[in-house]
């Protein structure tokens, strides 16, 4: 069969029977989707049966997915739900968490370079990825999901940060002066969008939700293009542009009727989760390079010392800081390995690092691969832990939570 052909064929394939493999096997063990994604990927990929190779095409669309997990992360944070003070606990606990891992990486190392690499990608905390899965676990409203959503927004947003600033290729003062830039416009689009109900957009969005116009899902996908080919445009990580427009179009959106913003939501679900973004993590299976980690001793050492690395240089900062009064230490230690999970960030990254050739191979395929163990394991073993908890998961009310009605 022609590789385009069996590609076209196959990736729909493996997104349909993740989906039934994720349902079936709930029956026994709450696993998250993704799991079944990446192993499939990897499994029809290269590395194994080689039914699929890795292609242009499918990166390209790959990337968009990516992009929508990042818009997506951005576009269900509710700031105002999740309070200052769970923001400025996650925001010190990643500072902390990014000196260590840059030390820890750099003594690992044996270079500066490769240990900033290495170390920002050891901060990051997936919440494009763990997003479905809290809230498919009821955890999204409870003051455990506040503090770790908001754990997850810092280390989604932190690590881009420090993407731009050290590792765009600019001086850190040239690349901040970009940064600020970037940070005015998609700050002045949020500050307009936020201004007024806007009863004209809003009336279009309600008059074409349900005819083939479509304009609410076109308007985001419109929004998400412009901001990432603006962060490209300027040098930065287009990851960056998804994350702002997520937040833009959330705050745009607000206005619409309750039951107009839910068909919304439920669409933008059913293009994100539905479509591109099992794409992307399909594609990680496909493009793993298992041989170049099976042939490298220490590529194999490494793994686990990154996978290890990432709950003592991530999550336990991040537990230690923001974790809910009156947590069980079942909780803690599942609010522990929540943080710690990581990949897309980790895939940015090292794909930077290998391109520069600031980063070996080798070392940039351990850390991917402890970033995909990372998504297999630690949601897995969280889920068990906080529905052990020895109080059912019942929490006292946060007192920085805003209320929220629905």
């Amino acid at each position: 069969m022609d590789a385009h052909v069996s590609t076209i064929v196959l990736v729909p394939l493996l997104a349909v029977g993740a989906a039934l493999l994720t349902t079936a096997v709930g029956r026994f063990a709450k696993i998250p989707l993704v799991v079944f994604e990446i192993v499939l990927g990897l499994l029809v990929g290269p590395s194994v049966l080689g039914w699929i190779p890795e292609t242009d095409a499918l990166d390209m669309i790959a990337n968009f997915g990516l992009a929508f997990l990042f818009f997506m992360a951005g576009n269900e944070i509710d700031f105002a739900a999740i309070g200052a003070r769970h923001l400025r606990r996650a925001s010190l606990s990643w500072v902390l968490s990014l000196v260590l891992a840059v030390v820890l990486a750099t003594l690992i190392a044996g270079e500066l370079i490769r240990g900033v690499y290495i170390g920002i990608a050891l901060t990051s905390t997936a919440l494009g990825t763990l997003m479905p899965v809290l809230r498919d676990a009821g955890e999204l409203r409870t003051p455990f999901g506040r503090a770790l959503t908001a754990v997850g927004a810092v280390g989604e947003f932190g690590p881009l940060l420090a993407i731009s600033l050290f590792l765009s290729g600019r001086k850190p003062l040239a690349a901040a002066l970009v940064l600020i830039g970037f940070a005015i416009i998609a700050g002045g689009a949020i500050w307009f969008a936020s201004r007024g109900v806007h009863p004209r957009f809003h009336a279009l969005v309600r008059a074409t939700l349900h005819t083939s116009g479509q304009f609410a899902v076109r308007f985001v996908v419109l929004v998400i293009a412009a901001l990432v080919g603006l962060s490209i445009a300027v040098g930065l990580d287009m990851l960056l542009g998804a994350f702002a427009a997520g937040v833009l179009s959330r705050i745009l959106l607000a206005g619409a009727e309750p039951a107009d913003a839910h068909h919304i939501e439920s669409k933008l679900e059913a293009v994100a989760f539905g479509v591109l973004v099992p794409v992307f993590f399909i594609n990680t299976g496909i493009g793993f390079d298992l041989k170049a980690l099976v042939t490298d001793p220490r590529a194999l050492i490494l793994l686990p010392i990154f996978l290890v690395l990432l709950i003592l240089v991530r999550g336990i900062p991040a537990s230690s800081f923001s974790v809910p009064p009156g947590s069980t230490f079942r909780d803690r230690a599942s609010f522990t390995l929540f943080s710690a999970t990581g990949l897309p960030i980790i895939v940015a990254v090292t794909a930077i690092g290998v391109r520069e050739h600031d980063l070996p191979v080798g070392t940039a395929t351990a850390l991917v691969g402890a970033g995909m163990l990372s998504v297999l394991l630690y949601p897995l073993i969280a889920l068990t832990l906080r529905r052990r908890s020895s109080d059912g998961g019942v929490r006292p009310a946060d007192p920085d939570a805003v209320p929220i009605e629905g």
